[in-house]
C-alpha cells in the first residue's frame, strides 16, 4: 500500500483504542497521552524526541510511552513508516495486572521509549491485529493479557530505575502551581503574566521549569488538555463543532488541524472509530 492513510479503532466499554498508520510526510507535533502507549514499527523508520533524546524505531522494533510522556515524531526519510499502535488507559493496565497477580498491582514504567524485542513485536501485532479484525471479545481479553504481561515481564522497570527530571525544590512548587491552574481552567484565556503571577515566579523562568518538568511549554500543555477535553465529548456522541466550541477552539476547523497533528486521525474518522 502506498500513500498516507490510517485506521482506526475504539472499544466502547474500555480505555482502549488502536490505531494503522502509514506516513510518508505526516508529522506529529510535540504531546503526549493519558494512556501507556505500545507501538510497533512495520516497515520503514520513524524518528521522535522523548524525554530529552533522539530515538529511531526501524521495521520490528516496539515503542513503550508512559502516561503523559511527551514526544514528537514523524518519518525518518522520504520512504516513510507503516505502524500499530495501541492506547491502554492505566487503570486497564492496573486490572490486567491485578488479574493475573491475584492481587492489587502497582502500574509499570517503561525507561526506554525504544526495545528490540521480537517476541513483544509478536505479541502486541497479535492483539492489534484482533482489535482491527474481527476476533471475539475473549480472544482480545486473552490476547490483552498476553501483550500486558509480556511488556512488562520483558521491558517495564523498577519505579525507582526511571530517570525523572530533576526540579529545584522551588522549581518544584512553582511548577505544580501553574500546572494546577491549567487543569483548573483550561479554557481561560491566561496571558503569560496572570500564569506566572500565580505561580510565583518570573515568566521566563516559569517556562523553563515547566518545559523540564513535562516537555512542552504551557500555551502546548493548556492545548493539550483542550485536546483531551474534546476527544472526550466526540467520543459520547457531541458533534464536531460543538465539542469544538465547548474546548476552546475557534472552530471545527482549528480542532481538526491540531487533532490530527498531535493524534494523527481527524475528529471525524475518529468519531466512526468510537461509533
Amino acid at each position: 500500500m502506498t500513500g498516507e492513510w490510517t485506521r482506526y479503532w475504539r472499544a466502547g466499554d474500555r480505555p482502549l483504542e488502536a490505531m494503522h498508520a502509514r506516513f510518508e510526510r505526516h508529522s506529529y507535533h510535540r504531546h503526549s497521552h493519558e494512556t501507556y502507549s505500545f507501538g510497533v514499527t512495520e516497515e520503514g523508520q520513524q524518528a521522535f524526541r522523548c524525554r530529552g533524546a533522539a530515538h529511531t524505531s526501524a521495521a520490528g522494533m516496539v515503542m513503550a510511552f508512559n502516561p503523559d510522556d511527551p514526544h514528537d515524531g514523524g518519518p525518518a526519510d522520504r520512504i516513510g513508516f507503516t505502524y500499530r499502535i495501541v492506547h491502554l488507559g492505566p487503570e486497564l493496565v492496573g486490572d490486567v495486572l491485578a488479574d493475573i497477580a491475584g492481587r492489587p498491582a502497582g502500574l509499570p514504567l517503561f525507561a526506554s521509549p525504544v526495545v528490540e524485542d521480537p517476541l513483544l513485536a509478536h505479541d502486541l501485532r497479535a492483539l492489534h491485529r484482533a482489535l482491527l479484525g474481527d476476533a471475539s471479545r475473549l480472544r482480545r481479553d486473552e490476547l490483552l493479557t498476553s501483550a500486558v504481561a509480556s511488556m512488562v515481564r520483558r521491558a517495564a522497570v523498577r519505579p525507582g530505575r526511571v530517570s525523572a527530571p530533576t526540579l529545584r525544590r522551588g522549581d518544584a512548587r512553582v511548577v505544580e502551581r501553574a500546572r494546577a491552574r491549567l487543569h483548573d481552567g483550561f479554557l481561560d484565556d491566561l496571558s503569560a503574566d496572570e500564569l506566572a503571577r500565580e505561580a510565583g515566579c518570573s515568566r521566563f523562568a516559569l517556562y523553563r521549569a515547566f518545559r523540564r518538568a513535562y516537555g512542552m511549554g504551557p500555551s502546548d500543555y493548556q492545548r493539550q488538555l483542550r485536546l483531551r477535553a474534546a476527544r472526550r465529548r466526540i467520543a459520547r456522541g457531541e458533534p464536531i463543532a460543538e465539542a469544538a466550541a465547548r474546548t476552546g477552539f475557534a472552530d471545527q476547523s482549528h480542532l481538526t488541524r491540531w487533532f490530527v497533528r498531535c493524534y494523527g486521525v481527524t475528529p471525524a474518522a475518529y468519531r466512526r472509530a468510537v461509533r
